[in-house]
């Protein structure tokens, strides 16, 4: 039968079109398949209606955003006029206002940096990582504390708020990871002493709280320091703080070297490998994807205790805020500075949470 002469017989059924594409077959499929989960998605939409509705009213509607004064705050929403008005201390500190452009050129050099570390397919990604573990830490350092190249010496002891928060996390992170690593081969290690080292460090710091470490940095560690060598305050609490979290990062990554079958070691000693070629090549990168769930959790976790160096007197993001609220002019808008607070922690923590669901996908091959 040719294309030109009529069809003798029916056309087969086909199945209806399917409904579950789309937001109406979401909701079908997740929300309302069933007259139980029907209730309980209504109750439970009705329950967020009625608790979001006067947070949104507070929060956003009724607020006063622009001022200068308390005055400008009507009393019936939120006040971000305390925020608005403060907004340069919560992200500078105590740094010197004709100075706050070389934060400024740091942040924004910190901001390229991830971003171009962050996006795939990004060309001289090498040099770029080699940038940042080297290059960046040096050009940041000279030009937050000065004193070369004509630039104003501005002591730690004036670095606050938002900015100082990012200085102790980023220094954290980047510290804690390879030491973390080093520390977790140690402890796998079959020399003797290696492995009794590595243990001993990390039960020990793994053993104490982190407050406790801070002023064991701020009060213990300049003892042991020769008087004539200037050890301030901010540089141990970066050491206290990159020690404290490696030992817990050590534990995460020597969790993924033990998922990682004997037989791929095996593999890459009988091809001649050495060990340092053996862990760089095959077990560490296999080792490190299977842990990016726990790497990222100790990051969020490390950049939220940043909060902590209070009690050794750093103004961190969070300690600015409760400071601006003691000040007479400002009394009664805690509310206001803790959520806002709480916002900026929230932000950074679910950036690195979302990130590393984008790298487990990436990274995902199958097994």
């Amino acid at each position: 039968m040719n294309d030109s002469t009529a069809r003798d017989a029916l056309i087969a059924a086909r199945p209806a079109p399917d409904s579950r594409h789309g937001l109406v077959g979401w909701l079908r499929s997740r929300l309302f398949n069933g007259p139980v989960n029907s209730i309980v998605s209504l109750l439970t939409l009705a329950l967020l209606v009625w608790v979001l509705t006067p947070m949104v009213q507070w929060a956003l509607i009724n607020a006063d955003w622009l001022g200068d004064s308390r005055e400008a705050c009507s009393g019936e929403g939120a006040c971000w006029v305390f925020i608005s008005a403060r907004f340069e201390t919560i992200v500078y500190g105590f740094y010197p206002v004709a100075e706050r452009y070389r934060v400024d050129i740091t942040l924004a050099l910190m901001a390229v940096t991830v971003a171009w570390l962050a996006i795939p397919r990004m060309p001289a990604r090498k040099w770029v990582v080699v940038f940042a573990l080297v290059g960046f830490p040096i050009i940041a350092w000279l030009l937050l504390v000065g004193g070369v190249f004509d630039l104003p010496h501005v002591p730690t002891r004036r670095w606050g708020g938002l900015m100082l928060t990012l200085t102790v996390a980023t220094v954290g992170i980047v510290g804690s990871l390879p030491l973390g690593v080093m520390l977790a081969l140690g402890r796998r290690s079959q020399m003797p002493l290696v492995r009794s080292l590595c243990i001993v460090f990390i039960e020990f710091w793994r053993g104490v709280p982190l407050i406790t470490v801070l002023f064991m940095a701020s009060v213990m560690l300049p003892l042991f320091v020769p008087s004539e060598v200037e050890f301030n305050k901010l540089l141990r609490a970066l050491i206290g703080i990159m020690f404290f979290w490696s030992a817990y990062m050590a534990e995460v990554v020597r969790g993924g070297l033990q998922a990682i079958p004997k037989g791929q070691e095996e593999a890459a000693k009988a091809l001649g490998l050495s060990y340092w070629r053996r862990m760089g090549l095959i077990i560490l990168p296999q080792a490190l994807k299977l842990v990016i769930p726990g790497i990222v959790n100790t990051f969020i976790a490390l950049f939220k205790d940043t909060s902590l160096v209070l009690i050794i007197g750093l103004f961190d993001l969070l300690a600015i805020i409760r400071a601006g609220l003691t000040d007479s002019d400002w009394l009664g808008f805690a509310t206001e500075g803790y959520v806002f607070a709480a916002l900026m922690f929230w932000v950074f923590c679910f950036s690195m949470s979302r990130y590393s669901q984008y790298m487990e996908r990436r990274l995902h091959r199958g097994h």
